[in-house]
């Protein structure tokens, strides 16, 4: 179990803010590299060619370590729509086959594959929600031969029920279907494994989980599709960009691994950074033992609220860093609003509440909750 963090957060003692799925606060360290990279900028005589690559190259690394992959499989990407459109364009399909989505997934994994659909006449198939909240069961049930790709998340962004990603993955792979994530609202508090789950492509933007700053993100791709389609033709992907006297000498190649898919501009000299601090915070901590620690106190907030009759999601169907809370009759109008009066930060998803603490949340936090919706309900 890790020990509160609170301290390397700047969260006022009156704030309770359970609201890490929407955006997570900074950590102060985080903050200090971006200020350091806008400082930077300011005097751009500091900065050499090779600082385009260093830094991209680190955050690379780092990323790969958080999902068990190699550097070579991971680019740079702006934001998680962005490389779901790489995914999309990349993924083969045909008139008439599937693609597998969830109902009330997030929009970002929706729209890319309603138009590359559009594009082939492939068909979309949309999953509705299990009564039992059994996901796993419900997209297993739905893979046959004529599925092409499914499209998930690994919880649901409205409630935190999972999805075992290693069995849906070889469920696919025996009727050679293709398995893209964007894994947004798990990657940094839940441990995963490309080696085991085996994604074609993977998508992860950096402002929610992974504490960092918005604006970027990450993206795996399996060595299969390494030499693909990217959405833009920029010169910091091509072989001997390094050298920046000889850019004239335009390049037909790329450079090695996923690289080719690298946004325009990756080098932020302020974003990077706040990604690399972020990152390495996470792993510092280690991503098992966020989810050990999270998933102790979501359930501790799960059995207080039980009692006024919000009901949660069983823990074996839910991510442990992710608490949707459902109510007989639904929430009450201005439910939200009440507790933003009182420095409470919830979010309502579809019917839940959604409730997602992570290591700046502390006991008083959680008597201060449960005390306010206790007046509420």
């Amino acid at each position: 179990m890790i020990p509160n963090q609170r301290h390397l957060f700047d969260i006022p003692d009156d704030i309770a803010y359970f609201n890490c799925a929407y955006m997570s606060p900074q950590l102060k360290a985080v903050r200090a590299a971006g200020h350091a990279g806008v400082d930077r900028k300011t005097s751009p005589w500091t900065l050499t060619p090779a600082d385009f690559f260093t830094e991209s190259e680190t955050a690379r690394g780092l990323f790969a370590k958080l999902v068990g992959g190699r550097a070579d499989d991971v680019a740079i990407i702006s934001s998680a729509s962005y490389g779901l459109a790489i995914a999309a364009r990349n993924t083969p399909l045909e008139m008439g086959q599937k693609i597998l989505l969830l109902e009330e997934q997030f929009p970002s994994n929706v729209y890319s594959w309603s138009e590359r659909a559009a594009q082939c006449g492939a068909e979309i198939v949309t999953i509705p929600i299990p009564a039992d909240h059994d996901w796993t069961a419900a997209v297993l049930a739905a893979i046959d031969e004529t599925v092409a790709v499914a499209a998930l998340p690994h919880n649901h962004w409205t409630d935190g029920s999972l999805l075992d990603l290693e069995a849906i993955g070889a469920a696919l792979r025996a009727v050679g279907a293709k398995l893209v994530l964007d894994i947004t609202q798990s990657i940094g508090a839940m441990p995963i494994d490309v080696a085991k789950v085996k994604p074609d492509f993977l998508v992860a933007a950096c402002y929610k989980w992974m504490l960092g700053p918005y604006s970027l993100g990450f993206l795996y791709v399996a060595p299969e599709f390494q030499e693909g389609e990217p959405l833009e033709y920029n010169w910091i992907t091509r072989a001997g960009a390094e050298d920046f006297s000889a850019l004239v000498d335009y390049a037909d190649d790329y450079q090695p691994g996923a690289r080719r898919y690298d946004m325009g501009e990756r080098a932020n000299f302020s974003l990077m950074p706040m990604a690399i601090a972020a990152l390495e915070q996470l792993l510092d901590w280690g991503i098992a033992d966020i989810q050990m620690t999270l998933a102790a106190r979501t359930a501790d907030i799960a059995e207080k609220c039980e009692s006024l009759g919000l009901m949660p999601l069983p823990q074996s169907l839910r991510a442990g860093h992710f608490l949707g809370l459902r109510r007989e009759g639904g929430l009450p109008k201005g439910l939200l609003e009440t507790l933003l009066a009182e420095g409470i930060y919830i979010s309502v998803r579809g019917s839940s509440l959604r409730v997602t603490p992570h290591l700046f949340n502390n006991d008083a936090d959680v008597d201060k909750l449960v005390a306010a919706l206790k007046k509420i309900l």
